[in-house]
């Protein structure tokens, strides 16, 4: 089986988009592949964090990851700073990375932009990201459009140590998602779904509750012409919710259209509040379930041994390459 790596922020609650673009797709995934899901909280403290909001959140999205599908004994669920080896491997990286190259990603300049100063880390994190994905000898990185630039760079990287160093690291593809890889905000359709919207009204969460859930759809920005119909240039906000639906309904966005043919946005909207209601109410049940549980911390321990034990060995040989420490056998 080919692996399959993927990293999450721990940085508040995931949202709607994040769950039909990665963790719905994950689940498939499980079955198909060797999965390593990590969640990254070195990554998160690239910028300030409150540190118990932080292992809030940890949990939590461990917790998500369960409740939607994640087999433990199918796929790897870890937390990052518990497997050493990715801090070790992510400056072996940043030793081989070029300023230039780090300072011309996109998302070092648009969080940088307008800012007095920003931490270092903020610069050379991609290498760190490099490292967590190439310790697995992953042959494939789900990632959404605006991850495609790291991940050119964690190929960049990884081939300029086989140069230098031996034949060491498996060079990873990237899988896009050919369906919701990118589900827009509720109230600005033309913009991504994203979790740091002040608008709470943009996005949804898994654990929503049926009330917020409803209010959020009906409110959902869409247009004046009342027809159901996808048009993503001339009627993204209708065509958004479309693409939700078809997604979590598993209709096809033809039959959705002939369903509501002539009923309007009303009868629309009210229908796709409770499918979404629908599909989060047994997540939650699991997730809460979950919080209260050591279930949850079981399976963590048993996913950090796991991955110590792959990301280790690739270290090792890593570092023998470098000329690190003595010589191993």
């Amino acid at each position: 089986m080919k692996t399959i790596f993927s990293g999450i922020q721990p940085s508040g609650t995931i949202t709607l988009g994040n769950y039909i673009g990665a963790l719905k797709q994950f689940v498939e995934l499980q079955n198909e592949y060797n999965c390593y899901f990590c969640i990254v909280d070195q990554h998160a403290i690239t910028v300030p964090q409150d540190r118990l909001e932080l292992r809030k959140n940890i949990r939590s999205l461990a917790a998500l990851y369960i409740a939607v599908g994640l087999n433990p004994e199918k796929a790897t669920l870890f937390i990052q700073s518990e497997v050493p080896a990715h801090a070790q491997a992510g400056w072996m990286m940043q030793c081989i990375a070029y300023i230039g190259e780090l300072e011309r990603m996109t998302q070092f300049k648009d969080k940088s932009s307008g800012k007095e100063a920003v931490s270092a880390s903020l610069l050379t994190y991609p290498p760190l990201m490099a490292a967590d994905i190439l310790l697995y000898n992953t042959d494939l990185v789900p990632v959404g459009e605006d991850q495609k630039q790291h991940m050119e760079l964690t190929r960049d990287l990884a081939e300029r140590f086989n140069n230098k160093y031996g034949d060491i690291l498996t060079i990873p593809g990237v899988r896009i998602p050919e369906v919701g890889a990118r589900i827009m905000s509720l109230q600005e359709p033309t913009k991504k779904m994203s979790k740091s919207d002040p608008n709470k009204k943009s996005f949804i969460t898994p654990l929503d509750d049926p009330k917020q859930i409803e209010k959020k759809v009906k409110s959902a920005v869409t247009d004046s012409e009342g027809i159901v119909k996808f048009d993503k240039v001339n009627k993204p906000g209708i065509s958004n919710l479309l693409s939700i639906y078809s997604i979590l309904g598993n209709k096809t966005i033809s039959e959705l259209e002939e369903m509501y043919n002539g009923k309007g946005y009303g009868a629309f909207k009210g229908d796709l509040a409770e499918v979404v209601v629908n599909v989060f109410k047994p997540i939650q049940e699991r997730y809460y379930h979950l919080m209260e549980s050591t279930e949850l911390d079981r399976i963590l321990d048993e996913g950090a041994e796991k991955a110590n034990l792959v990301a280790s060995k690739t270290l090792k040989k890593m570092e023998n390459a470098m000329g690190l420490g003595r010589k191993r056998r």
